[in-house]
């Protein structure tokens, strides 16, 4: 079964540091595109980092210096090391693949940052 499922959320304070993982399984994930999405209380889903096809990175403004994405192909995984979070920066986080023509999306893992 092809799935990816993220862990490291939690609660944490404002200034403070996550470490979110995705897992991917089923299939070798190298060379596809894979992305951290979040999705804030009354928000849309949108794009935080990206592994492009060609391997390159790209940030929404609003992470970019705080936040780094990587992935080890050898373990089909996928991190995003998040610091100096900000309250706004709360939501679910969720790990995507395009594989071909399929949308794969995880289950979210939930950040919460707050006092």
């Amino acid at each position: 079964q092809v799935q990816l499922v993220e862990s490291g959320g939690g609660l944490v304070q404002p200034g403070g540091s996550l470490r979110l993982s995705c897992a991917a399984s089923g299939r070798d994930f190298s060379g596809y595109r894979m992305a951290w999405y979040r999705q804030a209380p009354g928000n849309e889903r949108g794009l935080v980092a990206e592994f492009t096809r060609d391997r390159n990175t790209n940030y929404a403004d609003s992470v970019k210096g705080r936040f780094t994405i990587s992935r080890d192909n050898a373990k089909n995984t996928m991190s995003l090391q998040m610091n100096i979070l900000k309250p706004e920066d709360t939501g679910v986080y969720y790990c995507y693949a395009r594989l071909g023509a399929v949308d794969l999306w995880g289950k979210g893992t939930l950040v919460t940052v707050s006092s």
